[in-house]
């Protein structure tokens, strides 16, 4: 058997680490190129000198002395900073793992687009940023987009590509997140560390935090309307509590077919690391006996207006998405750092979009600027309400 080469992008993250576990029980079947970090140089050391990586990237160019130290003597090449971090993009793995958290993804996630490579990404803000771009740089590349977000990878696995007119409708499933349940005015009071608690997921805070809001099902819907052939009056979200059905697919006849089981993400890591073919992974399996009940409700708008907002920034096209998400990133890490209240993210994402408006896109310059427009906006927004 040829071992496939891959690189992983955020390798020390939720993804990346979930990633990692499914190649090192294959070594026969992996080699590993680039594992890339953000500024967690043990862990990415320890990760290339495990793997036999040929390259580190951090992206912290300050961390660039501590990385050659750690991997002095391995044989595993160092390289820091942004640029660097792109760069590696241009080494050419058979996959690309695309799962750095945020915009901050979306320019190495497009440089393997465009050399034309199988890109897994978990990185939902590269299509929601830049969906437009994205596609039409794969198109003429020839890269392959497969999506490892559950929602979407479960969507891939039973949507019909070759008569994409038989689909009616997308129905993305939601958890719903640890306040599905509770009032507005007990979600005023939720602290940083409760809504980081996720009741079915093991992700990390950002993505805990825009599950909490719902945030991240809104992002998804763009994402899904640029990943699939479909209308945007097409797109739907349902909350499932249980997180077991992980989207449905339904049919001009009045079918609906839906991918189910255990809410790990090696499984959609596996899919897409394997596709068209299957892998095994040591995943536990659903038990539809145990889990007894399947839960199914409509998402509360007044509790949860990050849906409105994102489908308003769907609708509006252009730049506006990218305002969308580069306003809620900057939100929620004000959140977590304890200096807005809970119910605030979604405010100030909506301040930011009346602010902001948007613009046509046509390059990532375009993106990075208005994701910089938005964020200094975001951040104003953000003062005047600190606590």
């Amino acid at each position: 058997m040829t071992a496939r080469t891959i690189s992983i992008f955020g390798a020390t993250g939720s993804v990346g680490s979930s990633t990692i576990d499914l190649v090192s029980r294959e070594p026969e079947r992996w080699s590993v190129d680039v594992l890339t970090a953000n500024r967690d140089v043990r862990g990415l050391a320890a990760q290339a000198r495990r793997l036999g990586a040929r390259m580190a990237v951090v992206a912290d160019d300050s961390a660039y002395s501590d990385l050659k130290d750690a991997l002095a003597g391995t044989g595993v090449e160092a390289a820091a900073g942004v640029q660097a971090l792109s760069d590696a993009a241009d080494v050419p793995s058979d996959i690309v793992m695309a799962a750095i958290v945020g915009a901050a993804g979306l320019p190495s996630t497009l440089r393997a687009v465009e050399r034309g490579a199988r890109v897994a990404f978990a990185n939902k803000e590269t299509l929601v940023c830049a969906g437009e771009l994205v596609n039409a740089r794969a198109k003429r590349s020839g890269a392959h987009l497969l999506p490892v977000d559950s929602e979407h990878n479960a969507i891939h696995q039973v949507f019909d590509f070759e008569n994409p007119e038989r689909v009616s409708r997308i129905i993305l499933t939601a958890s719903g997140g640890p306040f599905r349940a509770r009032s507005l005015a007990e979600m005023a009071a939720v602290t940083p560390s409760q809504a980081v608690a996720h009741p079915v997921w093991s992700m990390g805070a950002k993505i805990s935090v825009d599950s909490a809001t719902l945030m991240n099902k809104g992002l998804e819907l763009i994402e899904a309307y640029h990943l699939f052939p479909v209308e945007e009056r097409q797109l739907d979200v349902i909350v499932h509590p249980q997180s077991v059905v992980h989207s449905f697919v339904e049919y001009v006849d009045g079918s609906m077919l839906a991918q189910l089981g255990s809410p790990d993400m090696r499984i959609p890591i596996a899919y897409a690391l394997s596709w068209p073919d299957r892998m095994a992974t040591p995943c536990a399996r659903l038990d539809l006996a145990q889990v007894a009940r399947l839960d199914f409700e409509a998402p509360d708008p007044a509790r949860f207006p990050a849906l409105r907002l994102a489908r308003e920034a769907l609708v509006s096209g252009g730049s506006s998405p990218t305002v969308l998400n580069a306003a809620n990133e900057v939100a929620v890490a004000a959140f977590l750092e304890g200096r807005i209240g809970f119910l605030d993210i979604a405010a100030i994402v909506e301040q930011t979009m009346e602010a902001v408006g948007g613009h046509t896109v046509e390059s990532l310059d375009d993106v990075l600027a208005c994701d910089s427009e938005a964020r200094r906006v975001g951040e104003m927004h953000i003062r005047g309400r600190a606590h």
